[in-house]
């Protein structure tokens, strides 16, 4: 019938479906998928439908407010819309039957989020989105309603999330072979592909490492939550009345004593309790909580109150406990009798030892600790362990290596040695289940070849080794086979273009940290980087590289970030072509947003060294991205080097992403270096 209705036999005809699930428009054709309006046009579609301004031929006036004191809270409130057409139209719509009232417009302004505005446009938008609610399967209700516990704007982890879903129950098991986690992740992807979250993806690598709820869905689903007595919310921005009986507890925010203390009258049946750091002081005495599955302190100080985990070990239903940067120095042996705990989180703390009774937490699947937490003996009894991140084997532990061969469930592990230990290998080739693993060497200098025997499981996603050198490139790394590897730190002491190749054809890679020893380099004059190869790497730092490397037309198509610490300069005589210059082939890089360098001069001349900078520079700023670059000479000694980055104009996201590619030894020399000759940045 559509056909028939479409004119010239359907020459130059569309069809265009309009749907908040991502996954009926992959199977209804080519997607795209709708971004927020820019700022600009966000103002005119708020203050045309407020002030009625019909002249479209100013465009500038259009976009500036017509009161000048209502322009910092239009500004506030177009924030919190984020971008989102309904949620504009709704807030201009109430706005304006409203008085031009800054104050007024401020109140407006604040309960967005709280569920607490009645208004007709305001529920009207809310029907709107409650037919993405009501469609959403009545496991994912229960998900997305959790995220009411957390405040407006609030950036949420993700891992962090699932492990709280799971402790709560929300998650069971359907597949035969699918972790709690993994099938956790299935759930967070939906609610995203289903447009009810906002995901926010790494710099790096563009994963998905946390996500935000927009102010308006978050209004919805706290409205929703108030009904169905969910979770109850005390902050000073308009919370829900505490009710008899209290199911979930989000303390967000300096509420008063008194309410706080009739809350904890009614905790007998609650199941989650979430603190967050403006209410540490408030944190309900335990042994009111008999039946907590998740207890979440994150960030909130109890350096000054050990009684605060004083009855943990009455909760004998807990699920989660979440104590990361809390402050303790210690836990209670009591910790021992949580048989049921599944995620415990104590990293960013003081503690030097974990109690001997943690090994009695069978059914633990989550450990996160620090490096300087020593783990008790028998950690091996933890046989359900998913992630164990971070262990710290030095000679006071190194009989735990053999242990870990037994938690054969691992798909995340970071471990952390003084000196590589052959046995690890040994334990290292029976976790087939490993997804994301994490090696750092401090010594510096680490045995070769130690892991070239290994066998890599196949859907591992994350290799990350610091400190410590392959031989070669190892047959491990197979394109074939790891076809889920995203992310790869690795250093070599011999690297051939044969080599560089196969890294360019895993499939996978988005983030690639590529460490050579240049003294026994066999290529001197660098590297070609070839046609179609590492389709979908964003971030690339090539570690002591010898000058130049080259890109082909086809190379690195998606390739964001470019780093080279450093760069060696020698024997670069004969590399220029014949008018003097030499091409590189940034241009080749399609996407390019930031070239970082930093040229070590050491054998080679000054105009050879002007000329290697000169090539780099004037390529950056012939990019039709007009990148940014910078790029600088050192021939003093690579730790040196490293100090100058201070005096690098960069942001800091891109320090953090520095650091990540640096070792301890040189984060150390880094420090001293800069406190002696350059003043450091604001942000530290």
């Amino acid at each position: 019938m559509i056909k028939r209705a479409l004119p010239g036999n359907n020459v130059g005809s569309k069809i265009i479906t309009t749907t908040r699930d991502l996954n009926i428009a992959e199977q209804a054709g080519s997607v795209y998928k709708l971004q927020p309006i820019s700022p600009n046009n966000s103002r005119k579609l708020f203050f045309r439908r407020i002030f009625g301004n019909d002249d479209k031929d100013n465009n500038e006036e259009e976009e500036r407010c017509p009161n000048d004191e209502l322009a910092e809270v239009s500004d506030r409130i177009l924030k919190k819309c984020a971008g989102v057409p309904l949620a504009i139209i709704t807030m201009a719509s109430l706005l304006a039957c409203k008085a031009r009232d800054k104050m007024e417009w401020y109140e407006v302004c604040n309960s967005v989020g709280t569920g607490l505005e009645n208004n007709l446009d305001v529920e009207n938008m809310r029907k709107i989105l409650s037919f993405s609610y009501y469609e959403l399967p009545c496991h994912l209700r229960a998900c997305l309603l959790y995220l009411s516990m957390f405040p407006e704007d609030y950036m949420i982890e993700k891992d962090r999330l699932i492990r709280m879903w799971i402790g709560e129950g929300f998650i069971q098991c359907e597949k035969v072979g699918k972790s709690l986690f993994e099938l956790g992740e299935s759930y967070f992807n939906e609610l995203i592909n289903r447009s009810m979250i906002q995901p926010i993806h790494d710099i790096s690598d563009d994963m998905i490492f946390s996500c935000r709820v927009h102010d308006m869905v978050l209004d919805l689903i706290r409205s929703l939550s108030s009904e169905e007595n969910f979770v109850t919310v005390l902050s000073d921005m308009g919370g829900t009345s505490p009710s008899n009986t209290i199911r979930r507890l989000s303390l967000q925010n300096g509420q008063d004593s008194h309410v706080m203390a009739q809350a904890t009258w009614s905790l007998q049946h609650a199941r989650s309790v979430v603190v967050f750091p403006a209410t540490a002081s408030l944190v309900p005495p335990l042994d009111c909580c008999r039946v907590l599955r998740v207890l979440d302190l994150e960030d909130c100080n109890l350096s000054q109150a050990n009684s605060s985990l004083k009855y943990i070990g009455n909760l004998h239903h807990l699920r989660y406990l979440g104590l990361r940067r809390t402050g303790i120095s210690q836990l209670p042996e009591e910790i021992g009798n949580l048989q049921l705990l599944q995620t415990l989180d104590a990293r960013y703390n003081n503690i030097s030892r974990l109690p001997s009774s943690v090994v009695k937490l069978r059914k633990l699947m989550c450990l996160y600790i620090d490096w300087t937490t020593i783990v008790p003996n028998r950690i091996g009894n933890l046989t359900c362990l998913e992630q164990l991140s971070k262990l710290r084997i030095d000679d006071s532990t190194r009989n735990i290596v053999e242990e870990l061969g037994q938690l054969t469930e691992l798909r995340q592990l970071h471990i952390e040695l003084d000196e590589w230990n052959d046995k690890l290998l040994e334990c290292l080739c029976k976790l087939q289940k490993m997804q994301k693993l994490f090696i750092t060497v401090y010594s510096g200098q680490c045995s070769i070849g130690g892991l070239d025997a290994w066998v890599a499981p196949r859907h591992l996603r994350v290799f990350n080794t610091s400190g410590y050198w392959f031989s070669t490139l190892p047959a491990w790394v197979n394109p074939s086979l790891l076809l889920d590897l995203t992310s790869l730190y690795i250093a070599v002491r011999e690297l051939h273009e044969a080599n560089l190749e196969i890294l360019g054809r895993l499939p996978a890679l988005r983030y690639l940290i590529l460490e050579v020893d240049k003294e026994n380099l066999s290529i001197i004059r660098g590297f070609v980087v070839g046609a179609d190869v590492f389709p979908c790497l964003l971030c690339c730092y090539f570690r002591q590289f010898v000058w130049p490397v080259v890109f082909q037309q086809g190379a690195m198509p998606r390739l964001r970030e470019l780093w080279f610490w450093p760069f060696y300069l020698r024997e670069a005589r004969g590399i220029a072509c014949n008018d003097g210059s030499l091409d590189l082939g940034l241009g080749n890089l399609p996407s390019l947003q930031v070239i970082q360098a930093v040229l070590r001069c050491d054998g080679a001349g000054k105009e050879e060294v002007e000329q290697a900078k000169a090539a780099l520079t004037h390529e950056a700023e012939m990019h039709p991205n007009h990148p940014f670059h910078s790029i600088r000479i050192t021939g003093a000694p690579a730790s040196y080097c490293y100090s100058l980055l201070f005096s690098f104009p960069l942001s800091c996201k891109l320090y953090l992403r520095l650091f990540l590619c640096l070792r301890w030894w040189d984060l150390r020399v880094i420090f001293h270096h800069a406190f002696l000759l350059a003043p450091l940045p604001q942000f530290f």
